[in-house]
């Protein structure tokens, strides 16, 4: 009879360890999964390392510009008159012809929006940058080429990249369009980290 238990105990102990392992491989699995995913991660996750001064205060320097009150703005009066004189279909704020500029990952799968994505951030890092999920460690930020590697979009003045970005919102389909002076603009949004 004892025999009979200590089999009975061996063979629950490796069904269960058994059992275990394939919980553990399971678990790795979503979890590469979810590693792999590029996704937006939103202005929070990247203010974690960009408001620090020795960084460059990143955050900083974008909340004070007009792209972090973007999605905002399309709640104003005047964002209301300009979408009934353009007629249409849906407030400023709802409309995609407003998001497309105002908001960044206006046209992507909701499920590509990660937890602490927040519409109402505007036109935060991602939008220039782009999604931030494969990138945003600490160990692969600090290694410029592993970030690009990774999914990072630079953004140069020198190769005409930066003004190309900022084109594809600034220019004559805006209905409040004023001629766009890059030079100036960057000024006002310039971000560097600084060199070391």
């Amino acid at each position: 009879m004892k025999q009979l238990l200590l089999f009975g105990a061996i063979a629950l102990i490796l069904l269960l360890a058994f059992s275990r392992q394939n919980d553990i491989v399971a678990a790795e699995a979503t979890i590469a999964a979810d590693s792999t995913t590029v996704h937006y991660i939103g202005v929070k996750d990247c203010a974690k390392c960009h408001k620090k001064t020795k960084e460059g205060a990143q955050l900083k320097i974008w909340k004070k510009t007009k792209h972090a009150n973007a999605y905002k703005t399309l709640q104003s009066e005047e964002a209301v008159k300009i979408a009934t004189e353009m007629g249409l279909a849906k407030a400023a704020h709802e409309s995609e012809q407003c998001l497309k500029c105002h908001v960044t990952a206006y046209n992507v799968d909701l499920a590509l929006h990660g937890k602490k994505f927040d519409v109402s951030d505007g036109v935060q890092c991602e939008t220039c940058h782009g999604p931030g999920s494969l990138y945003k460690k600490k160990k692969i930020m600090k290694d410029r080429e592993k970030s690009i590697e990774m999914g990072m979009t630079p953004i140069f003045v020198e190769d005409g990249s930066a003004e190309r970005q900022c084109l594809e919102c600034h220019n004559e389909e805006s209905p409040t369009y004023k001629p766009f002076d890059f030079a100036k603009a960057w000024k006002e949004i310039e971000h560097p980290v600084p060199k070391k």
